[in-house]
């Protein structure tokens, strides 16, 4: 009876045991909660509402508040969040506590910056009958954001930047923040007035297929104003013309713009939307799908130092929008102005007299003296203008299909410098003294050959003279001569002496520019090639930029002055060379000398042109010809500095000049006669 009774009390104890691990067992609220702060750290706003109390959940749904939540931290930018607390050392027992409480700490980087603050989270016990019981967060809104409340709203406005601006050396502005006028429709307005939308694609150059689909977007309403186009403000007869009519309304819209229009526009370039592919590129440096970016030209070079930084600000309202207080935020940064060496007076001058006729080709502008970039010059060229406000596809189409290329930036190509390589030649024949001022050449009639060379291949000069000299060589530009010379010269040391000129190298300009080139290889491969690079032909490239820079050496006692394009760049207002001792300071004044236009018998002395001051310079035609004895394209070329006190130094090439008849000029004088009246227009 006695073992009947003890073996009945234990099983009873045993009962007990085993209903306590099933029911009455209790985790920690701490493991409940770290399991809690992962899932709000992966912001897994489902599995974190599956831990609420019931309470809790009584208030809010899970759809609300996954919504709620997740267009909060979307909407901040919320990035790098994290949430953390520390466990208590020492618990109490979780069956001797229905609550507690834990201090949790939260950092997270939004548009409005870092973001941090700490609160408390109450964890309450749910009592369960046939599991173990758990804990429940009791949450609150201003968990997420210390503050927030049910009924509270979080409004995130835009701080917005500046972007610097582009200004030449005389604060003339080159691109600048302006404004624009965008032409707009009132819908309710046009009732009556149905010919609006004809008259009014006819002036901007639309359809009115494309004006009836901007106003049946879904969000357009009879009140609303519906952007047509946007236009320059300065284009007064067309706004005028446009406001005229019933239903159309102007208004004025901050924009990009560029005074300096297609002068500047291969130079400047142009700013636009940010692309999908630029925003993927750029991620995490401040940019949304509405940032303006530069896209070409020093817009897109210089984009790091003129774009602005916006900021933002984290506002906690009320139901009514009505501000209660800041949450965090950031002071936009505008952008920083950049000033340049170049002179938009300059580059105007540059570009009126090398867009006449519809003209295309490169020029490139310096003081020798400092290396200020002046100019730079590529046409025929294009507004931009039209890109900044939005062009639409079908002028951009039309601009793509233009045989003449005006999207081509031409100052940063290379071309077949004709016989303005010639004084390099002489620099590089005095110096390995291959030649002296004084040496003469005897050559008979206008073509020859040298023995050696095989077929039919043979050299052509224009003037006849029986002896040449390097100044009569020079003034007359003997092709003979500089061929012989280059011969004298031999393969390696006129390669050699070309490198020293800054051929086959990278400009030290921001800007890129091609490397010009002596010949498609590292070698000159046959003494032909050498005969036609000593005067300009042969695989000889050149960018203009550079020529001009070789010139410089010509009147800087044989360096090569080293290219500016930002001012102030050279502190210490010294000179300061790319290239020192090219050649030797008596042979760059010899040749200097021997460039002075001084009379009828020097190619570039015709036209003469009222104004100009005294000259030194070379001129140069590249023939571009499939066979010898055939008429090709020809591109003229004419490099010249004011000799009396040199301070502008002009490289012009243009395109086609074998066409050229206009003022009766033909060939090389055609750019002769540019540059000349652009010496006179910026020098007067």
């Amino acid at each position: 009876m006695i073992l009947k009774r003890f073996m009945l009390l234990a099983l009873v104890i045993l009962g007990a045991v085993l209903l306590s691990s099933c029911s009455g067992k209790t985790a920690q609220p701490s493991d409940a909660f770290t399991k809690f702060t992962k899932e709000w750290n992966n912001q897994d706003f489902k599995k974190m509402y599956s831990q609420l109390t019931p309470h809790a959940k009584k208030t809010i749904t899970q759809k609300k508040f996954v919504d709620r939540y997740k267009t909060i931290y979307d909407g901040i930018g919320a990035q790098n969040l994290k949430v953390s607390f520390s466990k208590p050392k020492k618990e109490k027992s979780p069956n001797d506590i229905d609550s507690t409480h834990y201090t949790y700490h939260v950092t997270m980087n939004t548009v409005a910056g870092k973001l941090s603050y700490s609160n408390k989270a109450v964890l309450k016990k749910t009592i369960k009958k046939d599991s173990a019981d758990a804990w429940n967060v009791d949450w609150q809104p201003s968990m997420i954001l210390k503050g927030l409340k049910n009924d509270a709203l979080i409004n995130v406005k835009t701080l917005e930047s500046t972007r610097g601006e582009i200004v030449d050396r005389n604060q003339q502005p080159l691109a600048m923040n302006g404004q624009a006028s965008q032409i707009g429709i009132f819908p309710e307005k046009l009732k009556g007035h149905e010919d609006t939308k004809t008259k009014l694609a006819n002036l901007l150059g639309t359809t009115t297929s494309n004006i009836n689909t901007a106003l049946s977007a879904s969000w357009v309403t009879p009140e609303s104003f519906v952007p047509i186009k946007t236009i320059s403000a300065d284009q007064i007869d067309l706004i005028d013309k446009a406001q005229a009519l019933p239903g159309v309304l102007i208004q004025s819209i901050p924009a990009r713009v560029y005074p300096c229009s297609q002068a500047c526009s291969h130079l400047v370039g142009y700013v636009g939307s940010i692309t999908k592919e630029q925003l993927d590129k750029n991620k995490n440096q401040g940019y949304t799908d509405s940032s303006i970016v530069g896209k070409s030209g020093l817009e897109l070079l210089y984009e790091n130092q003129l774009r602005g930084r916006d900021g933002a600000e984290i506002i906690l309202t009320d139901s009514n929008h009505t501000p209660i207080k800041t949450i965090a935020k950031k002071n936009p940064v505008n952008g920083k102005d950049i000033q340049l060496t170049i002179d938009k007076s300059v580059q105007e001058t540059l570009y009126k007299y090398m867009n006449m006729n519809e003209d295309s080709g490169a020029s490139a502008a310096i003081n020798p003296k400092t290396g200020d970039v002046l100019a730079l010059v590529s046409t025929p060229a294009f507004d931009p203008n039209s890109f900044s406000l939005g062009i639409s596809n079908a002028d951009y189409q039309q601009l793509l299909k233009d045989p003449k290329n005006p999207l081509l930036n031409r100052f940063t190509q290379t071309y077949a410098p004709g016989s303005t390589q010639k004084p390099l030649t002489a620099g590089i024949a005095l110096t390995q003294k291959a030649i002296t001022p004084n040496t003469t050449i005897k050559i008979n009639g206008l073509t020859w050959r040298d023995p050696s060379w095989k077929g039919n291949f043979h050299i052509t000069r224009e003037d006849s003279l029986p002896e040449v000299n390097l100044k009569s060589a020079l003034t007359v530009s003997d092709n003979i001569y500089f061929a012989q010379v280059a011969l004298k010269i031999g393969a390696d040391k006129f390669m050699s002496g070309m490198k020293n000129f800054g051929f086959n190298a990278t400009l030290p300009f921001p800007y890129s520019i091609k490397n010009s080139q002596v010949a498609n290889s590292d070698e000159i491969s046959d003494t032909g090639l050498l005969a036609n690079s000593g005067y300009g032909q042969g695989q000889l490239l050149v960018n203009p930029l550079l020529l001009a820079l070789d010139y410089s050496a010509f009147v800087d006692n044989g360096n090569i002055i080293k290219p500016q394009l930002l001012m102030n760049a050279n502190n210490n207002n010294t000179p300061s060379y790319w290239k020192k001792n090219v050649i030797s300071a008596s042979n760059a004044q010899t040749i200097s000398k021997d460039l002075e236009i001084s009379g009828p018998s020097d190619t570039a002395y015709s036209p003469q042109i009222s104004g100009t001051p005294p000259l030194a310079g070379k001129t140069g035609t590249a023939e571009h010809k499939e066979k010898q004895g055939t008429q090709g394209m020809d591109d003229g070329w004419f490099v010249a500095y004011n000799s009396n006190n040199p301070k502008l130094l002009i490289s012009m090439m243009i395109e086609n000049v074998q066409k050229k008849h206009a003022n009766n000029l033909l060939g090389s004088t055609y750019v002769v006669d540019k540059v000349k009246r652009s010496f006179r227009d910026i020098m007067k």
